[in-house]
């Protein structure tokens, strides 16, 4: 069954609807799904034809690709109302990344040709992408560095402040509001899951941080910044 833009708050897209006429607002709402995904359910696989743009409208999605010895490193965690899926369909190429729900997700699908008509007659809408690649681009640019030349504290440190300012704290301020399995952190951190396990104590002996399951609570915020910037 498909459900519309009208079971989504326009204000929390404001920023990509505002550049679009009326008309194209209709056309975009008439030619668009929602779709319901489960925790671990795959969205797109990586080879998989871009057949559609996606804004992800609640949940968290994670962007990863498999490696070496079955490996994963995940590339980017989102969060609402990210955009993804566009980079393959503007460069006319498969996905190169799979995504999937990392909690039950719903993802605004919007066929690739849809986009691609009103890129063509929307300055303003091509401007939007332009800059949102742009971005992409330098936070890849910036992860590429991060994943090659620090050393695993600097980069565990560095991916719980990415969590905590992704995905903001509970009402505590300190517990980061998402939940990963220590395999996800080590996938995120690029590191074996028993390294990102030691780490993870390591931090926790220092009272950086404090460690319940799969709850972190980050206690020295200052700290862990020093030692991810020294790498």
């Amino acid at each position: 069954m498909k459900r519309h833009f009208a079971n989504l708050r326009i204000e929390d897209i404001s920023e990509f609807w505002n550049v679009l006429t009326n008309e194209q607002r209709v056309f975009l709402k008439n030619n668009s799904e929602l779709r319901h995904f489960k925790r671990n359910q795959l969205v797109h696989r990586e080879g998989d034809i871009p057949d559609y743009m996606m804004i992800l409208v609640q949940g968290k999605v994670k962007v990863y690709k498999d490696g070496v010895g079955g490996r994963s490193q995940i590339v980017r965690m989102l969060k609402p109302v990210e955009f993804f899926g566009f980079r393959a369909i503007f460069a006319d190429s498969t996905y190169n990344t799979n995504t999937a729900a990392f909690e039950p997700s719903s993802i605004f699908f919007i066929p690739s040709d849809v986009i691609i008509n009103l890129l063509k007659v929307n300055a303003t809408l091509a401007y939007f992408f332009v800059k949102r690649l742009s971005v992409d681009l330098g936070k890849s640019d910036a992860r590429i560095v991060s994943l090659t030349q620090k050393h695993v504290r600097g980069r565990l440190a560095e991916a719980l402040l990415f969590l905590k300012e992704n995905f903001g704290t509970e009402g505590d301020g300190i517990t980061i509001s998402v939940y990963l399995s220590r395999e996800n952190i080590a996938n995120l951190s690029n590191m074996t899951t028993s390294t990102a396990i030691r780490t993870l104590s390591n931090f926790a002996e220092e009272k950086l941080i404090t460690l319940a399951g799969k709850r972190i609570r980050i206690l020295d915020e200052e700290l862990l910044r020093k030692i991810s910037e020294q790498g």
